[in-house]
């Protein structure tokens, strides 16, 4: 879908400066997922990023206001022109924005749970599915930037990979008949929540990237109504 939208860039500036708007919107998503996994981890105070934090999200909100404006101006210039298009277009818009929620929410699991995370179980695959994430931004980035299916496709396969091992961290966390903490095991729950909804978003981008215009809203609204 994207490639199509990619080569009738050319001739619409308008829809050009709407793609570049989603990208800008990625980037400012993935500054806020590093930042925010800082502040989890102790490596940055939360007083010195929840106003940058919250800047970004604004400018996020802002970008996507911006995609609207420019895909109904595109539309009422040419009625009936790229319709699919630019309704695809206002919809991964709307995911890139519930990222920059989902970053929040995780920089406040990292500014109210203080107690710090003592159950390597959990922790670690935890870590390593933020280390993943922030590849699969990478990967999301240049996926709509250079409407590169390849990289769409690896953002999938780590997307599944996200989701599972989110899902099946906090059914052990049900299970676990071990003493953990009460506040420690939702903070652990909570980030899994998170993490597997920013990798949702993620997911459904690349999926319009790829041009599977019948699984668009699959994947992110299946996980916020699980």
């Amino acid at each position: 879908m994207f490639r199509q939208l990619y080569s009738a860039l050319t001739s619409e500036n308008t829809l050009n400066l709407a793609f570049e708007d989603l990208t800008q919107m990625l980037k400012h998503g993935a500054w806020m997922f590093d930042r925010a996994n800082e502040v989890l981890h102790s490596q940055a105070s939360a007083d010195e990023v929840r106003q940058p934090l919250y800047d970004r999200d604004q400018a996020i909100n802002e970008l996507e206001r911006s995609i609207r404006r420019k895909v109904l101006r595109h539309l009422t210039v040419n009625p009936g022109h790229d319709v699919a298009i630019c309704l695809a277009l206002m919809s991964v818009a709307k995911d890139a924005e519930r990222i920059g929620d989902y970053c929040k929410n995780v920089f406040e699991v990292g500014h109210f749970y203080t107690e710090g995370f003592h159950v390597p179980k959990y922790q670690e695959p935890l870590d390593n599915m933020a280390l993943e994430m922030g590849d699969m931004f990478d990967k999301v980035i240049k996926a709509t930037r250079n409407s590169d299916e390849k990289q769409a496709r690896q953002a999938l396969t780590k997307a599944v990979e996200v989701r599972q091992r989110s899902d099946r961290l906090i059914e052990e966390l049900f299970r676990d008949e071990h003493h953990i903490a009460f506040h420690e095991a939702v903070a652990y729950s909570l980030l899994a929540r998170h993490y597997k909804r920013v990798a949702a978003h993620l997911a459904n981008i690349a999926t319009a990237v790829l041009g599977r215009l019948e699984d668009l809203d699959f994947y992110s609204d299946a996980d916020d109504d699980g």
